[in-house]
């Protein structure tokens, strides 16, 4: 006001939106004549849609309630699904009454039909599977049964190890933004899912630690990019660290700007609220292997200044699908309690746009003091997971593993559901090993080279790399290629010196996953959204290669 002693001795406030962001962040209040208070008023923040819809996100363990460990009680018995494979259908048709193979007939099975499912005259029902061991055989059984009963598979050949966490992953809805609306239309109705008894033949305990990890992950992923920003990400990792005896510090601010520039360069233009950050978790003893998993945490990706079209900017919460997997893939390797050291380094960034975003032709420095021109500020990711990687490198562990959701030249050559892998020269016996495993656990990863040859796209002529190749071909190898640059052994990782150091140490072994980490569309077990993938196969590759813990 021109003359403040003509207000009234009062609070009056003024709407901070037309203040700048460094001075909206500062509370403060000027007294005025006559006892009044002019105070700057903070606009009010935006609730977390979790908050507004009256619940927290849903528990990564909600699978539980439909896979129980002991059939329920003698007056409610579980109700019988004779599991029938294609092999075997020919035969026990045959071997059915006259009327039994009318009913059938008139159900459309007189000859096998894959995944059909009917209800017997006995009150029992018939699930026709081509191959029950099939990692998906009875994901479509959770929400196709009757979801009042609890169920017990029967088969006369032996039920695979895999038929829990297939029914499990038949369990999975993301249903934490759903309001007042669908609560009422879901008040008293029955659940959402149908129950099973675990059969005999499957691992209780392997089943839960796949499934809690899945769930985490999809759950990471699935959430709005309003609701998982750095700061949500870095408190998702301490709930999983206090659940399971870690320790997680965080690097941000000067400290970040200083030790880790380009994660810093990357993150810098969000809001004061979504500001980047590393996020670091340690766990085990000491003395064991060590275990380093590092994660691309770009929290929402609007592809900077270099600005994605509408169409590609729809799904860019998923651009932390790397972080979702390596906290996935800690919480089974903490809740396993395998004999590893494990490492898991974050980096979580929101890449958005305003006058303090870097810029195309910018020249950053990293950790290692590799200088970068940047040619595309939408190829962020390889920057803060370049930080982050010469971190990994710095305790020298026995494996080094990065996920991220990198190219998209990586889903061209593999489409949406194979992860690229690559690995250096030290990794290729453990790449294999990962490739082995990826198939006995369903769920494949595909092999591709760190070729040399490309090694020359990333040249710079001012700096000494640049974040892209030379043109749109091989994308996801010139963006290994420049990884690579930054798994390197420790200056002074040995122990006789500097120029010793220099000459026996190695890098350590490294593998590198470029993945969707979103299903499409939706199927049986696989429902459109975030999706773990490779994430059951590293941490069979992680057990097998360490052993498991000791009962």
């Amino acid at each position: 006001p021109r003359n403040p002693a003509e207000l009234p001795p009062r609070r009056t406030c003024i709407n901070t939106h037309m203040l700048s962001t460094r001075v909206r962040a500062v509370a403060f209040a000027v007294l005025l004549p006559h006892g009044s208070c002019f105070a700057l008023k903070r606009p009010r923040g935006r609730a977390s849609i979790h908050m507004q819809v009256g619940g927290a996100f849903p528990s990564a363990e909600r699978w539980k309630q439909h896979l129980l460990s002991e059939p329920p009680p003698a007056e409610t018995p579980a109700v019988p699904v004779l599991v029938l494979q294609q092999e075997e259908y020919a035969d026990w048709l045959a071997a059915q009454s006259d009327e039994r193979q009318a009913y059938l007939a008139a159900a459309g099975l007189s000859t096998f039909k894959d995944d059909k499912l009917v209800l017997l005259p006995e009150k029992r029902w018939a699930f026709l599977t081509k191959n029950a061991s099939s990692l998906f055989a009875f994901s479509s059984l959770p929400s196709r049964l009757p979801t009042d009963a609890t169920y017990a598979l029967e088969s006369s050949l032996p039920l695979p190890p895999t038929a829990a966490l297939s029914w499990g992953l038949g369990c999975y809805s993301f249903d934490a933004c759903k309001g007042s609306l669908t609560r009422k239309r879901n008040e008293g109705a029955p659940p959402k899912f149908a129950s099973l008894v675990v059969p005999g033949a499957c691992d209780a305990t392997d089943t839960a630690t796949a499934l809690s990890g899945t769930f985490l992950c999809r759950d990471l992923i699935n959430a709005p990019a309003a609701d998982m920003g750095p700061a949500e990400l870095e408190s998702a990792t301490r709930s999983l660290a206090a659940a399971c005896g870690a320790s997680v510090s965080t690097v941000e601010g000067e400290a970040l700007l200083q030790g880790y520039p380009q994660i810093h360069a990357v993150g810098r233009a969000a809001a004061d609220a979504r500001q980047p950050r590393l996020i670091d978790l340690t766990w085990g003893e000491e003395g064991a292997p060590k275990v380093t998993l590092v994660g691309k945490g770009v929290c929402f990706d609007t592809g900077g200044l270099d600005i994605k079209p509408a169409s590609a900017m729809l799904t860019m919460k998923k651009d932390m699908g790397g972080a979702a997997h390596v906290l996935g893939l800690a919480s089974m390797v903490m809740r396993a309690k395998l004999p590893v050291r494990l490492r898991v380094l974050v980096a979580a960034v929101e890449n958005s746009i305003s006058g303090d975003a870097f810029r195309p032709g910018d020249v950053l420095v990293a950790r290692n003091g590799k200088t970068t021109e940047i040619g595309n500020t939408d190829a962020e990711g390889r920057l803060v997971l370049a930080d982050a990687l010469v971190e990994a490198c710095a305790e020298q562990p026995e494996l080094v593993v990065d996920c991220a959701t990198l190219t998209g030249a990586g889903r061209v050559a593999l489409g949406t559901d194979v992860p690229a892998l690559f690995c250096n020269d030290a990794g290729v016996d453990v790449a294999e090993q990962l490739v082995a495993a990826s198939a006995s656990e369903q769920d494949q990863v595909w092999r591709l080279p760190l070729w040399p040859g490309y090694r020359e796209q990333i040249d710079s002529k001012v700096a000494d790399l640049k974040n892209i190749g030379a043109g749109p071909y091989g994308g996801a190898i010139t963006a290994a290629l420049y990884l690579n640059e930054f798994v390197e052994a420790p200056e002074d990782g040995a122990d006789g010196g500097p120029d010793e150091a220099a000459e026996t140490a190695q890098p350590p072994p490294w593998l590198h996953l470029d993945m969707m980490a979103y299903n499409t569309g939706s199927k049986p077990g696989r429902p459109e959204g975030g999706e773990a993938m490779g994430m059951r196969a590293l941490y069979r590759l992680i057990e097998r290669r360490w052993g498991s813990a000791a009962k």
